[in-house]
């Protein structure tokens, strides 16, 4: 009896491994060995990035409070401090967002916890 061979998923799955690499930089576009190694390791990379991407914004998000507290007289640790005994419960995206794009609000929220 010969032997089976799956070259259809054979073939399927090399084509999966270059489509993930197109437009990559030279054989690691189109050498299946070398396409595979790079898009295992961009898989690693963008992983991690999903992860860091959350503690980007969170850094982002408290430098962006501390400067609206600072304009208003406080630190961000005094301010948050201050909203957590008040029990106003604000995270820091929205309180972020206030500072940047509306500056009255985050006065008054800042005036609120004084």
């Amino acid at each position: 009896m010969p032997r089976s061979v799956n070259s259809v998923a054979a073939k399927a799955r090399r084509k999966k491994v270059l489509k993930a690499a197109k437009g990559y930089f030279g054989r690691r576009k189109n050498v299946h060995t070398v396409a595979k190694n790079a898009v295992e390791k961009a898989g690693v990379y963008a992983y991690i990035g999903r992860k860091q991407k959350k503690r980007n914004f969170r850094s982002l998000w408290i430098q962006r409070i501390n400067a609206g507290a600072r304009i208003n007289g406080m630190s961000y640790s005094e301010l948050m401090g201050k909203l957590a005994d008040k029990e106003i419960d604000l995270n820091r995206k929205v309180l972020a967002d206030l500072a940047m794009n509306q500056p009255d609000a985050f006065k008054a929220v800042c005036d609120s916890v004084k």
